[in-house]
């Protein structure tokens, strides 16, 4: 699950994607109004589930391995304009504690299970995701949602399958092989069994193998932009409009699968 990003360039899309955010709930007319895509949340919880998450990360880079922070209170009542500076000051806070600690820094991670790096790169390299795929979260509010950017979404799906797929244990259905394939050239490979997910990506026409199902026809094929597949998979977007092959009903239990974090 090793990114092709460099930890500068992790750095930048987290501030990039955090301000793209930032900027679509400043030009709403109503911070009320709700996230389509969050049922539960307005504009304005939004922009405040970025600065405790942000906040929450960068106790974590700081605190180091073997400790797990808690996540921080931050009060209410701000009017928009407030909650969107307290955003911007969490991400600079965040950034800092990522520059300082180096991309090599063990930390606390929740994909413990999944056998993924515990550091900062991989801090970092969530915090991309999480930061582009609520900003997607916040056009959609405002009407105007927009692609996430072709090397994020890229990235946001190898970061997907590694770690939603990974932790979210034994595959508790038929054995099913799902390849994901973008038109921008670069697909995966999944074998899902009854003790854990493999896989690999490859690119386009020759795609990974996932042990000795490699060479199987996939039970499922889903086929779009990079954008459209990580939005799928985050469930901000039909899956179902991206199949290629294979039976809807495995989608949806595909779809389900995995807890979102």
């Amino acid at each position: 699950m090793a990114t092709s990003l460099t930890f500068p360039e992790l750095l930048d899309l987290v501030d990039e994607r955090s301000a793209v955010l930032r900027a679509a709930a400043a030009g709403a007319s109503d911070p009320g109004a709700p996230v389509p895509s969050c049922p539960d949340w307005t504009l304005a919880d939004l922009v405040d589930h970025l600065t405790v998450v942000h906040l929450f990360w960068a106790s974590a880079v700081r605190a180091g391995a073997g400790f797990t922070p808690a996540a921080p209170e931050i009060a209410g009542g701000l009017t928009l304009e407030q909650a969107l500076e307290r955003s911007a000051a969490a991400t600079a806070d965040l950034l800092a504690a990522l520059r300082e600690a180096g991309p090599d820094r063990p930390c606390w991670t929740w994909w413990q299970a999944a056998g993924g790096p515990q550091d900062s790169t991989a801090v970092v390299r969530h915090q991309v995701q999480e930061a582009a795929v609520h900003a997607h979260d916040a056009q959609l509010a405002v009407g105007a949602p927009l692609p996430v950017p072709a090397e994020v979404a890229l990235d946001g799906i190898d970061e997907f399958l590694a770690l939603s797929w990974g932790t979210a244990g034994p595959w508790p259905h038929d054995p099913a092989l799902v390849r994901l394939r973008t038109t921008e050239g670069t697909d995966w490979t999944i074998a899902l069994t009854p003790e854990e997910p493999t896989g690999s990506a490859g690119s386009a026409g020759s795609a990974g193998s996932a042990g000795s199902a490699g060479d199987a026809p996939a039970v499922l094929e889903l086929t779009g932009t990079a954008s459209e597949l990580l939005l799928a998979l985050h469930r901000r977007r039909p899956a179902a409009d991206l199949l290629a092959a294979g039976a809807p009903a495995v989608l949806e239990r595909l779809v389900a699968w995995p807890r979102l974090g």
